[in-house]
C-alpha cells in the first residue's frame, strides 16, 4: 500500500479546537496525529523543555476534564462550551496546549 501524506487542512486542525478553561486549546493526543508520532513523544519533548511551557502555553486537564472527555460532555460554561466528540476511552490526563504552547512545541 503506498503512503499517502494528506496535506493538513484548516478546517481539519479547526475541527482539532477545543474551547477549555476559557482557552482555545489542541489536546497532546491531537497534536501528536498532526505531527505522525506517538503521543508518548510528544509529552516527552515537553518534560525535556518543560520550562519553555508556562501555564499560559500548556496545562494538563483534571480527572473531571478527561472524564467528560471520555463521556463526550460538554467542558466549560453555557456561553463558552465544547461538544466533544471523539468518543475516546482517555486513561491519563491529556495535556492541553494553547497556541502559543502549539508554536513552541
Amino acid at each position: 500500500m503506498e503512503n499517502q501524506n494528506l496535506p493538513v487542512t484548516a478546517d481539519g486542525v479547526e475541527k482539532l479546537i477545543l474551547f477549555i478553561r476559557g482557552r482555545k486549546v489542541i489536546l497532546d493526543f491531537d497534536i501528536a496525529t498532526l505531527y505522525e508520532v506517538e503521543t508518548r513523544i510528544v509529552n516527552q519533548a515537553v518534560r525535556r523543555n518543560i520550562d519553555r511551557f508556562p501555564e499560559d502555553f500548556m496545562f494538563q486537564l483534571t480527572w473531571e476534564e478527561t472524564e467528560l472527555l471520555n463521556d463526550n460532555k460538554v467542558i466549560g460554561s453555557r456561553s463558552q462550551f465544547v461538544i466533544l466528540n471523539k468518543g475516546r476511552n482517555i486513561k491519563y490526563r491529556p495535556y492541553a496546549f494553547t497556541e502559543e504552547g502549539v508554536a513552541m512545541l
